[in-house]
């Protein structure tokens, strides 16, 4: 399977043509940028529209032997001569103030069809486009490298665009997440990776095996590396050396009893693992999303007051569900009553996950990357202590 291409590195492309048809008069038909994973992506370049103090031009986004709502879509730029005063006055705008810094050369914003944040805790602020931080970084890389390969001093404005935006959307859990009117500029890596489920089983059950072959009777487990600079700062442990399992941690658990190892300890973000408290074996968002309902049935059970329930059912991201049962009770205490319900019912699932393969010990501890540590099992530390 091959490599595909984020909306992040699709707009980045769009900008750098745009930008070089500007300041040197000579139209582009193809370009080519960097990625933050260093792959380069050469990309067509489609419906040009050149006048004296603009340009725009658009790259239809490829997702590879991957693709989701978005593989076809046409990602736009337009590239316009600014003005360091108009730089001064958008930095003044909340909503650009993380980007649109007064000495910027570059200023991004998003026009038609790309969303705009309305509730926080997303990676942009709420007002703003939602072109994420990666992206932001690239196009400005990439329109840079355009000026001074022209010697051009000035400011340049970039407005990225989504023609089909707005339906796509529709399609996509934005809405959801509190982005209207558009889909995301997205993307950490600059490609998108093939993903088919087979692959990723095959990899997770390769993976297993070389631990099994090293001598490994306990098998340290995570979805990924979301919180790799925590675990390694309060415990010591580097996730790196986890088998990865992605969303696949039922699929992860028959392998790893089947092979016969005595134990498995799985550490997650609470994103991830708060799925699993509710049955959810395969945690992609496809399968549902259950998130803020599971945190906000524990919360009830646990006595927390209705305001601080219909607000955590109203939240974006399992970090500031989080945060509202600390601002709601004033202290740590009901949180922590909370996430002690969750993880007995994570150990459940797990558990029961495994009954019909044989014995095999479990254990699992809850992170947050805002609040730390969320809860563990009773025997997590014990079999963490294997591995350090």
């Amino acid at each position: 399977m091959r490599y595909g291409f984020t909306t992040g590195s699709c707009a980045a492309a769009a900008a750098k043509a745009a930008a070089y048809m500007l300041l040197t008069g000579k139209e582009k038909q193809n370009i080519v940028i960097e990625t933050p994973k260093g792959v380069m992506y050469e990309a067509g370049v489609l419906k040009i529209k050149r006048a004296e103090s603009h340009v725009s031009c658009v790259v239809r986004k490829d997702s590879g032997g991957d693709p989701d709502v978005t593989d076809g879509a046409l990602i736009a730029a337009r590239v316009s001569i600014g003005s360091r005063k108009a730089a001064v006055t958008n930095a003044a705008d909340e909503t650009l103030e993380a980007h649109a810094k007064i000495n910027s050369r570059v200023i991004i914003k998003g026009g038609e069809g790309v969303g705009v944040v309305t509730k926080p805790g997303l990676d942009q602020p709420v007002g703003a486009h939602a072109i994420n931080s990666v992206p932001r970084r690239m196009i400005e890389k990439e329109v840079l490298e355009v000026m001074s390969l022209c010697d051009y001093k000035g400011v340049l404005d970039v407005e990225i665009s989504v023609p089909e935006g707005r339906a796509l959307a529709e399609k996509t859990f934005n809405p959801r997440l509190g982005i209207e009117g558009g889909i995301s500029i997205l993307g950490t890596s600059g490609i998108v990776e093939p993903m088919s489920s087979e692959a990723i089983i095959k990899t997770i059950e390769a993976e297993l095996r070389q631990k099994k072959a090293l001598g490994y009777s306990v098998v340290p487990v995570s979805p990924g590396n979301y919180g790799l600079e925590f675990m390694k700062r309060e415990y010591g442990f580097d996730l790196e050396l986890s088998v990865k399992c992605s969303n696949f941690i039922g699929e992860m658990l028959d392998m790893a009893a089947g092979m016969g190892f005595e134990g498995v300890l799985l550490t997650g973000h609470i994103g991830k693992l708060i799925k699993v408290s509710g049955g959810m074996m395969n945690t992609h968002s496809k399968y549902g999303d259950c998130r803020m309902e599971l945190i906000a049935a524990a919360a009830a059970l646990e006595g927390a007051e209705n305001k601080t329930l219909q607000r955590i059912l109203g939240a974006v991201s399992t970090e500031d569900a989080v945060d509202i049962i600390d601002e709601g009770s004033g202290s740590t205490e009901l949180r922590q009553r909370i996430m002690d319900r969750i993880m007995d019912r994570i150990m459940q699932q797990l558990n029961s996950r495994i009954e019909k393969t044989g014995a095999m010990q479990i254990e699992c501890m809850m992170y947050s990357n805002r609040h730390g540590m969320l809860a563990m099992s009773k025997g997590a530390t014990d079999m963490l202590a294997k591995f350090l």
